[in-house]
């Protein structure tokens, strides 16, 4: 069984990381969703960002949620992925993510990265820009799930 990893601290989860899941699941047999427990301030709790995203992906069997506070690597071995999933919109994450991947193959040459690009109407979307406009009362129902965009309008204003 072909298993990878999508990690991130999803705060909160957006329409670009769904659609990099739905990628990822038509490549691998399975895909653990790691909900890291930091080093970030977070708006929500570990355990509030597992549940929005088990909500979301209840009926996938493809999918599972696990939160993990280690180093992703030691994560993926764990679970036992042999890859993680990194999602790239743009050229400057790219620069981001390409120090992450040789860090993390220093650390666990076995585990391979892959990149996948949202879809172009979810390329500009982030979790910080999400909760940005929903502080300042803006319509985020083009950037996260309705449940997400209720949960964070209760927590922001």
């Amino acid at each position: 069984m072909k298993k990878a990893v999508y990690a991130g601290t999803f705060d909160p989860i957006t329409y670009g990381h769904i659609d990099v899941i739905s990628r990822a699941v038509k490549i691998f047999d399975k895909v653990v969703i790691g909900v890291s427990a930091g080093p970030k301030n977070t708006l929500f709790s570990q355990k509030e960002r597992i549940k929005l995203i088990q909500d979301i992906f209840r009926r996938n069997t493809k999918i599972e949620v696990i939160g993990f506070s280690t180093l992703l690597v030691h994560f993926a071995h764990s679970i036992g992925a042999t890859a993680i999933i990194r999602g790239i919109r743009a050229v400057s994450d790219f620069d981001y993510e390409l120090q992450l991947t040789l860090m993390n193959r220093k650390l666990a040459p076995e585990i391979e990265t892959i990149f996948l690009m949202p879809s172009e109407q979810y390329i500009f979307i982030s979790s910080s820009l999400a909760k940005e406009i929903a502080s300042l009362n803006g319509d985020v129902s083009h950037l996260v799930p309705e449940g997400v965009a209720e949960i964070l309008r209760k927590k922001l204003t």
